[in-house]
């Protein structure tokens, strides 16, 4: 089986290393696709169209490629969140995230232009917040993480610190779900290890 290069539709640093700590060396291409196009209350079907659509913007650059998109939403309390804004946003939302539980959804993309299949999926945790006070809060959005990320906290950095713990899978919290890409992979007949560099 002829194996293709593999794409990664996303500049984020996070999921780049995520796929590079997993042997994966991906081609990156950053999609630059206008999100707020998108307009879909349902937070799963959400990041399942963002992850297409940035997918699809990269694949007109590619040929026999492998392309993979991906968008990460938190929802907490029924609200939906993407990164933030500006700082101050930032601390409106850690107040309201503060001691409470949050659904952390992850689209993923999957265009395979070897066989002309799309595979998309949705990987869904639960991040358990600490109850932090404003202090914190204030000091943590001053150090600028929380200003790049999808729930406006990295699990990977700073962040980390401030989890109590989580419900599934780790690394769909920093944007890409490790197992469900490699499940992903073989039901279009490829072996995680074909991609290793």
């Amino acid at each position: 089986m002829t194996i293709p290069p593999f794409v990664l539709a996303s500049a984020s640093s996070a999921r780049r290393r995520l796929l590079q700590n997993a042997g994966i060396n991906p081609l990156v291409c950053k999609s630059d696709f206008d999100e707020s196009l998108i307009k879909i209350a349902d937070p799963a079907m959400l990041v399942k169209k963002l992850a297409q659509c940035k997918a699809e913007v990269v694949a007109s650059q590619f040929k026999q490629s492998l392309i993979l998109g991906c968008d990460s939403l938190l929802a907490v309390d029924d609200d939906i969140y993407g990164k933030p804004e500006s700082p101050n946003e930032a601390v409106t939302r850690w107040q309201k995230m503060r001691g409470k539980k949050g659904i952390l959804y992850t689209g993923h993309a999957l265009l395979d232009q070897l066989q002309h299949q799309w595979l998309i999926r949705c990987g869904i945790t639960y991040v358990y917040f600490a109850n932090l006070d404003d202090e914190t809060i204030r000091a943590y959005v001053d150090s600028g993480e929380p200003l790049n990320c999808a729930g406006c906290f990295a699990l990977e950095g700073k962040g980390g610190l401030f989890v109590n713990h989580i419900e599934g899978c780790h690394s769909n919290v920093i944007g890409l779900s490790l197992p469900l890409l490699r499940e992903m992979l073989e039901q279009l007949g490829y072996r995680v290890r074909d991609f290793w560099s």
